[in-house]
C-alpha cells in the first residue's frame, strides 16, 4: 500500500483509501459530508506560529521543512499517528489531504516523507529484534 497527497479542494482521485485531513484548520467552503474522511488529525499539521511564518512562499520551503519536522519529532500526537498509518496500510493507501494551493511546498509532502522514513524505521528495527 503507499502514502499519497491530495488536495482536499480537487475532485477525489481515490476514495478508496484511508483520506486523513493533516490540517489545523479546517478549510473553508469543504462540507464535513463531502470531504468523505476517515479521519482529521489536526494536530500533525504545523503549528499556527509556524504555518503563519511560512505563509506558502515557496522560498522558505527548506526553513519550513526543517521546522516542521522538529515540529513532528516533538510531537505527543506521533506515536498514535505513527500505529494509524501503519494499520491502515496494511489493508489499504493512505491519503494525506491538505488545503493549501501549492501542490509542491505543503506540509502534506513533508509530512508523507517523515512517515516514509519513520516507518521505514519501524521496519528495520523489527526486523532487527526477530
Amino acid at each position: 500500500m503507499a502514502i499519497k497527497c491530495e488536495r482536499i479542494y480537487t475532485k477525489p482521485a481515490d476514495l478508496k483509501g484511508y483520506r486523513v485531513l493533516v490540517d489545523r484548520l479546517w478549510p473553508r467552503g469543504i462540507s464535513k459530508v463531502n470531504a468523505q474522511l476517515a479521519s482529521w488529525e489536526k494536530e500533525m499539521g504545523p503549528t499556527t506560529e509556524l504555518r503563519k511564518w511560512f505563509n506558502h512562499e515557496p522560498q522558505k520551503f527548506p526553513e519550513f521543512k526543517k521546522r516542521y519536522v522538529t515540529e513532528l519529532d516533538a510531537n505527543e500526537a506521533l506515536p498514535a499517528f505513527l500505529d494509524l498509518i501503519a494499520e491502515q496500510l496494511n489493508d489499504q493507501d493512505v491519503i494525506l489531504l491538505y488545503g493549501a494551493k501549492d501542490e509542491e511546498h505543503n506540509q502534506a509532502i513533508v509530512l508523507k516523507a517523515f512517515l516514509l522514513k519513520r516507518l521505514a524505521d519501524r521496519v528495520s528495527a523489527a526486523r532487527l529484534t526477530d
